[in-house]
């Protein structure tokens, strides 16, 4: 979900052919060319994205065939990788902040009868959700700043009294913070509206391009405005729909989601099977994890147009997510000769990287980057190479990635917290704290948490161990709010409450993850889980599975040879601690220093 409707070639660096455009569509699909970096010459035999040669795949390209229904979905704006968790994205990816076009006025939702939050206002609040265009989160401004303070500190409220009364926490948690997060969301849309809603006159249908670039909440609030005018408008539904998958994924806020599916829901009342909202659909089932019904509405969206972008994008995410990786890489394929583009490339370079073969995931999102234009499309992009740079062990080059990120949007949130990860993994952790700590309070997302909270433990001065205790409880807060929403929360609370909470409640939640969708993220949760509930006899083969791909993971390698250990298997063990911490030896502020004390024990 990421990208723009034409992307220009870079400057010095080759040239870029544009695919040909599809019948009535007026965007151009930027096809870059071959890598020129010697990990070109090292991808995997028979792949063969529009990437890799890219004077062929234009002249080859598949175009749709005149008179495919909903044919002006093939103009939509790329969408950029939801943050669902097991992929990166959930990091991962972000999606463009919308804008109404110029002399669009205010484009926006209204209530069909009483006002509904989705005809309310806009949140304030901060994505592994939908794909589309990646966008930073901007930082709150004036009056809005005291809005999320307060939300933070409910959170944080919320979380202080989670610790006094374990038994209750879950549901207190989902109520307190329920109510903290709607009631910033008002509070902040009367700040930008005065109050009132501006009804504006729009074109009779808004463009899905309204999410491609500017400020997604103006955007949302435009939106509500032109759809209390034009209530008839399925499309203009339908991109509310997705504009809320966006603002929940990109801000943190899970409570965006059932106002997402209200929407979306109007949008198909109005105008059964149009291709936008099925789309919308894929992407609010994948931003709460719900895989399968992901696919079940990516499917129906491809048959009303089969270069929905948007649909296509999900199609992939979907099968990565359900641990189909074969399949994955076929939608990978058929979306790369359909709609060549940043969000087909960032998911084939992920299928790729899936698989271990890092150098097609290196080059993919270095020609990404080369056709990249847009900052939210840099930022999501050079992320991406960050991420991937950090997986390897190779920090410098992680930070160089993360800092034009942050030129291109310096409020990235993504970019902001690998910044802070690798800074921490190359020995800088003052740095990292400060970074993290500054993620945090701005929005407290698990991963996040569960990384300061393991640096302040690792650095162990005073009051550190209750600062991390507070980190810790805080995901139980996050959660509990994310499952309010409608999302599957499980893989989450299995991987913090493993090291950090109920072991037994880590166990529960990565067995039910597991039964749902067999992943390598899934398998390396549910063994992880077993071993420190003491069953490591049972969780060996879930950590070899969690390996078996090539997938290169420093933490499943530790969490592998721990439990080989654990099971006495010990030449196994000293060879898979000892790869993970060559391959990635700072991938954890405890879980690092965890494997090195294993190995000597290994020894």
């Amino acid at each position: 979900m990421q990208g723009t409707s034409e992307t220009a070639p870079p400057q010095g660096k080759g040239t870029l052919e544009t695919a040909p455009p599809k019948p009535g569509a007026e965007s151009k699909a930027v096809q870059p060319q071959s890598a020129t970096r010697p990990e070109a010459e090292a991808s995997t035999t028979g792949s063969r994205p529009a990437v890799q040669a890219a004077s062929e795949a234009a002249a080859s390209k598949a175009e749709p065939p005149p008179g495919t229904r909903n044919a002006p979905e093939a103009q939509s704006a790329p969408e950029a990788l939801p943050l669902t968790t097991g992929t990166r994205s959930e990091d991962e990816g972000t999606a463009k902040s919308a804008q109404a076009k110029a002399g669009a006025g205010a484009e926006a939702a209204p209530p069909e009868t009483a006002p509904g939050p989705e005809a309310g206002t806009a949140s304030a609040g901060p994505g592994h959700g939908t794909r589309a265009a990646p966008e930073a989160t901007r930082p709150a401004r004036g009056s809005e700043i005291a809005v999320v303070d307060e939300r933070i500190a409910a959170v944080r409220r919320v979380g202080a009294a989670g610790r006094r009364w374990r038994g209750a926490r879950l549901a207190g948690c989902a109520v307190l913070l329920a109510v903290a997060f709607t009631a910033g969301s008002v509070a902040v849309g009367a700040v930008r509206d005065g109050g009132t809603a501006v009804v504006a006159s729009a074109p009779a249908a808004v463009s899905p391009e309204l999410l491609t670039g500017g400020d997604l909440d103006a955007s949302i609030t435009a939106l509500q405005a032109h759809l209390r005018s034009q209530p008839r408008d399925f499309g203009g539904w339908a991109t509310l729909g997705l504009a809320y998958v966006e603002q929940a994924r990109t801000k943190g806020d899970p409570s965006r989601y059932p106002q997402a599916e209200r929407a979306l829901k109007r949008s198909l009342g109005i105008e059964p099977d149009n291709v936008q909202a099925l789309a919308g659909r894929a992407a609010l089932a994948a931003a709460r994890h719900d895989f399968e019904n992901a696919l079940t509405y990516a499917d129906q969206a491809l048959k009303q147009n089969p270069y929905s972008e948007r649909a296509l994008s999900s199609r992939i995410d979907a099968l990565v997510e359900l641990g189909r990786y074969d399949d994955a890489a076929k939608a990978a394929d058929l979306a790369d000769e359909r709609r060549p583009g940043i969000p087909v490339f960032t998911r084939y370079a992920y299928v790729h990287e899936l698989r271990g073969d890092v150098a097609t995931a290196r080059r993919v999102l270095e020609q990404a980057l080369a056709s990249a234009t847009a900052p939210g499309d840099v930022a999501y992009v050079a992320t991406s190479l960050g991420q991937l740079a950090w997986n390897q062990g190779e920090y410098a080059t992680a930070l160089t990635h993360y800092a034009r990120a942050l030129a291109a949007d310096d409020t990235y949130l993504p970019a902001l917290e690998g910044r802070a990860r690798a800074q921490a993994a190359s020995g800088d952790r003052a740095a990292a704290i400060k970074g993290m700590e500054a993620v945090v309070a701005r929005y407290p997302l698990p991963g996040p948490l569960v990384e300061l909270g393991e640096l302040y433990e690792a650095r162990g001065a005073e009051g550190d161990r209750a600062k991390a205790g507070d980190q810790y409880a805080l995901v139980d807060a996050w959660t509990a709010l994310a499952r309010a929403g409608g999302v599957n929360a499980d893989l989450d609370t299995a991987l913090a409450a493993a090291d950090h909470g109920d072991k037994a409640e880590a166990l529960r939640a990565a067995r039910a993850e597991w039964a749902r969708r067999h992943t390598v993220h899934t398998a390396d949760a549910l063994a992880w889980a077993l071993h420190v509930n003491g069953r490591d006899a049972e969780a060996l083969p879930y950590a070899r599975r969690a390996t078996a791909t090539g997938y290169r993971n420093a933490a499943f390698l530790h969490h592998r040879g721990v439990i080989e250990h654990a099971t006495g298997n010990a030449q196994q063990a000293r060879t898979h601690l000892k790869a993970a911490l060559d391959l990635n030896p700072g991938f954890s502020p405890l879980g690092a220093r965890a494997a090195r004390e294993t190995l000597e024990a290994a020894k």
